[in-house]
């Protein structure tokens, strides 16, 4: 028994060592933890249970028998971010430099598959170089395993990828099918082709950083939610995001104890506003004195700013946000803010997030590079998240809300449940100075009839009494009021029932 046991600790010690001492030094070097380094960071203390430490690969070609390392690249398992079950895979870059074969897709798949039929969230920690050449077709039908599966549980388990390393070729497009992506800056990069198939094929040089790194994957392409500064920060976001989440569709949201003042007042948002209401203010004001202590994790921070997207708390329990920014492009709708929107409205839908709209937006933007890029489509995608979402949706229109941007931002026409406005608030179909020269076209060289024209149509329109009269806006409230209005509104609406027609599936413009 002994020499078993014995056996038994040997066995596990190579397994955990990957691909020894040097390769896990290079990794070091490079200011990258190894696979299991960044688990005991995700992790409780202690939680993490391990499957399959001793899967190796079965290829012999190549030359491949005398290359086996136990694990064979990736370590599977589960364990409690702070008590709650997770499923987690992590690339070992130091075996093989994380390749993926048939049977390291077999231990993804084994962990996918675990998640989805336990209702719990799925995370992987990406560090590799793409398919396992030796292996063929036997790797790419691996990738065609773990695909399937994303697309199976996506809208059933939250799913988060993070890159932590080199992720390239057949390994992005994982990523690219769960909820969130998040990377680590200067460390890790994704593309479908490197650098050097670029050059070959279109001329062009580019490093690999410049190509798909953080930044360019974080404020420009999109395909990145955020980025960290190591991996010791990225896990300890990704800990934090897990707390917001519910652990699948069928879970409600988490609730945990709060500090803050249930019917807390904030007399400041009384003069956020300014008088000039071409003035910009900071809406990311408005959501932290909203949320319980201030604790907001914004999604696409660096994308996109014209929009904010995140979840916050309001009484211990999630709420999605959603929020015109006026310090960007005057808070204006464009195809970029409405698709980042549109997809993060459609994530708090599939899992019961209610969704808190903050409105200060004065349409959509006009130019011929939006209309040849397609924002009609694209504008269109937030319409139709909104109104399709059947989740609790309070609004609040703060500023301006003007045109069919209006309509898009979770108005009442689009089923909100509860739509408030500040006596700020401005609903119109466009703002004062366009309306008056198309209803007033006669008197355009006439610059005292324009001016009583502009100032009879702020009069009558930019208030939000037009909309309040026709019952499309519930009620207007005192700014400083906001929180706890918000507050009554979720408390009132946590059992709404609400189902939209039998479907196989919808068909979102994409």
């Amino acid at each position: 028994m002994k020499e078993i046991i014995r056996q038994l600790e040997e066995r596990r010690a190579v397994a955990r060592l990957g691909g020894g001492e040097r390769r896990i030094d290079a990794q070091h070097s490079k200011g990258k933890l190894t696979a299991r380094e960044r688990i005991s960071l995700l992790l409780d203390e202690g939680s993490f249970e391990e499957f399959d430490m001793f899967v190796e690969h079965d290829c012999y070609d190549f030359g491949m028998e005398g290359q086996k390392v136990p694990g064979d690249g990736v370590v599977t398992g589960w364990g409690t971010v702070n008590g709650r079950p997770v499923y987690l895979f992590a690339k070992d870059f130091t075996v093989m430099g994380g390749s993926l074969s048939r049977n390291h897709a077999k231990k993804i798949n084994k962990v996918q598959d675990m998640a989805l039929k336990m209702g719990a969230p799925i995370i992987g920690l990406f560090d590799a170089g793409g398919a396992r050449i030796q292996e063929g077709v036997d790797a790419l039908g691996g990738y065609g395993e773990v695909f399937s599966r994303n697309v199976l549980a996506s809208g059933v388990i939250p799913q988060i990828s993070v890159i932590m390393g080199p992720c390239a070729g057949g390994d992005v497009y994982s990523p690219a099918m769960t909820d969130f992506i998040f990377m680590v800056k200067d460390t890790s990069y994704m593309f479908v082709t490197g650098p050097d198939v670029v050059k070959t094929v279109t001329n062009e040089e580019v490093t690999s950083e410049e190509l798909g790194g953080a930044s360019v994957h974080s404020t420009k392409s999109s395909v990145a939610d955020g980025a960290f500064e190591n991996d010791v920060v990225a896990m300890g976001q990704v800990r934090r995001l897990i707390d917001y989440l519910p652990s699948s569709n069928r879970s409600d949201v988490p609730e945990r104890p709060f500090f803050d003042d249930q019917d807390r007042v904030e007399p400041s948002l009384d003069t956020l506003i300014p008088s000039n209401p071409n003035m910009p203010y900071d809406m990311k004001e408005l959501v932290l004195k909203l949320i319980d202590e201030g604790d907001f994790f914004e999604i696409q921070e660096s994308f996109a700013k014209n929009i904010i997207t995140g979840f916050g708390r309001i009484e211990g329990r999630t709420v999605g946000f959603v929020a015109n920014q006026p310090m960007t492009l005057a808070g204006v709708l464009d195809s970029d803010a409405s698709r980042k929107a549109a997809r993060f409205v459609r994530f708090c839908d599939c899992f019961d997030i209610p969704i808190v709209t903050l409105v200060d937006v004065p349409g959509f933007l006009p130019g011929t590079s939006q209309e040849y890029g397609g924002l009609i489509k694209h504008g269109a995608k937030l319409l139709y998240a909104y109104a399709e979402a059947t989740v609790p949706k309070i609004t609040v229109i703060t500023r301006k809300a003007y045109g069919g941007a209006y309509v898009v931002m979770a108005s009442t026409h689009l089923r909100g449940d509860v739509n408030y406005a500040w006596p700020t608030a401005e609903v119109a179909v466009m703002g004062a100075k366009g309306a008056v020269e198309i209803i007033h076209r006669k008197d355009i060289n006439d610059e005292v009839r324009i001016a009583e024209h502009t100032a009879e149509y702020e009069d009558r329109f930019l208030n939000p009494f037009k909309a309040a009269e026709r019952g499309y806006i519930d009620e207007v409230i005192m700014p400083h009021n906001t929180r706890p209005r918000i507050a009554r509104a979720l408390a009132v609406l946590r059992d709404k029932e609400l189902e939209n027609p039998w479907k196989k599936h919808d068909n979102i413009p994409l």
